[in-house]
């Protein structure tokens, strides 16, 4: 009785890890992407990017834009670029020097300061009485509005770092695997020629 390799596997119908870790990493993207970003969508997007490093195939290298090579590449590609922003959003919402828009920062800070300012309206009279619970509360509700803000304007430019990621991976990857399948025809064409000594 013989075993079936996942390759196999996956010719049969039956989805490769690689394959489910597309599909995961879509999920998870949507599922993320409403409010703060947490340092658990590193983990996520680091996970799903060895998932598909590790069980990811590509087909003979063509040059033809059309062939097969050319749309798994880009598949493969694109994939590697949304894993890449997943991992990187929570870094790129709390740290100013890989923000494309330091201005949105400055504004996000005055949402922060309205929301403190509108949790002690609310209270009314009643912020006289316990001072050091109202301040707590304003600081918290403070900076959940800038996290929510700086999330919310991370997550339009996560598009531009995944895109930005995905042609480099591409790039990188073909160029690779087009010297792979030279140095192959190179080899086989010295085994024809020894063999027709």
């Amino acid at each position: 009785m013989t075993t079936r390799t996942g390759t196999a596997a996956a010719a049969d119908g039956i989805p490769a890890p690689g394959v489910i870790g597309i599909g995961l990493a879509a999920v998870l993207t949507f599922a993320l992407a409403q409010g703060s970003w947490q340092w658990f969508a590193t983990f996520i997007g680091v996970t799903l990017l060895a998932v598909m490093l590790a069980f990811q195939r590509r087909a003979q290298w063509s040059p033809d834009i059309r062939s097969p090579y050319m749309r798994g590449l880009v598949a493969y590609s694109l994939v590697v670029g949304l894993c890449v922003a997943i991992a990187v959003a929570p870094l790129l919402q709390r740290r100013a020097w890989l923000f494309p828009m330091p201005a949105t920062r400055d504004d996000c800070v005055l949402v922060g300061r309205y929301t403190a300012l509108q949790v002690e309206a609310t209270l009314g009279n009643l912020a006289s009485s316990d001072g050091a619970a109202v301040a707590f509360a304003q600081q918290d509700q403070a900076r959940k509005a800038v996290a929510e803000c700086l999330a919310a304007t991370t997550t339009l430019w996560l598009p531009v770092y995944g895109v930005g990621a995905a042609v480099l991976v591409g790039a990188y990857a073909w160029f690779r695997d087009r010297a792979r399948a030279r140095s192959g025809e190179a080899g086989q064409a010295a085994v024809r020629r020894l063999t027709q000594k």
